[in-house]
């Protein structure tokens, strides 16, 4: 037991994430949690957010704000925009995603469900999470659905790397 919890955490460990180039091509969802800190304006920071289905949000002197679908680089320009001038001078703020939505794992596995997204999974990883295969499981039968994508299933090898919302779905052996 305590080897298997090892393995998962060294699985979980072993892929360094380039923080800012998953900040500049990472779409922010609904299910997601994000802080807004601008510095020296304690009243315009906001510790966490949750981005509901909608993506709006109100956001003080700049009113509705929508995160849906936007990097949060592309957030951080907008409220920079917004705040510059008016309230004030040269805003340094930073947008950052401090929740992720849940990707889930189904089928032959042993346990599963939804479970937090993390920077750098893959589908050998998310099904490590979820236990590890079950014995009748088709190791070779691995399909996800990407969230936000129109195809179903496609059939991904382990290796694949897995997004937010994302569905892995493993299916079962005759054999």
């Amino acid at each position: 037991m305590f080897n298997c919890l090892r393995v998962i955490a060294l699985l979980l460990i072993s892929v360094p994430v380039n923080a800012q180039s998953f900040d500049d091509t990472y779409r922010i969802g609904a299910g997601d949690k994000i802080q807004v800190s601008v510095y020296g304006e304690p009243d315009l920071s906001i510790d966490e957010l949750y981005i509901s289905n909608s993506g709006n949000f109100e956001y003080p002197y700049l009113g509705q704000l929508n995160a849906l679908n936007k990097t949060p680089e592309r957030l951080k320009k907008e409220i920079i925009n917004g705040l510059k001038g008016d309230y004030l001078i040269s805003p340094k703020v930073r947008v950052s995603v401090v929740g992720f939505r849940s990707i889930y794992v189904n089928g032959e596995v042993k346990k599963p469900g939804g479970y937090e997204y993390q920077p750098g999974l893959t589908v050998d990883k998310a099904i490590a999470l979820a236990g590890g295969f079950t014995d009748r499981a088709a190791r070779e039968k691995v399909f996800i659905t990407q969230s936000g994508s129109d195809d179903l299933k496609n059939k991904v090898k382990l290796s694949k790397k897995v997004m937010p919302g994302d569905i892995i779905v493993i299916e079962q052996s005759f054999f």
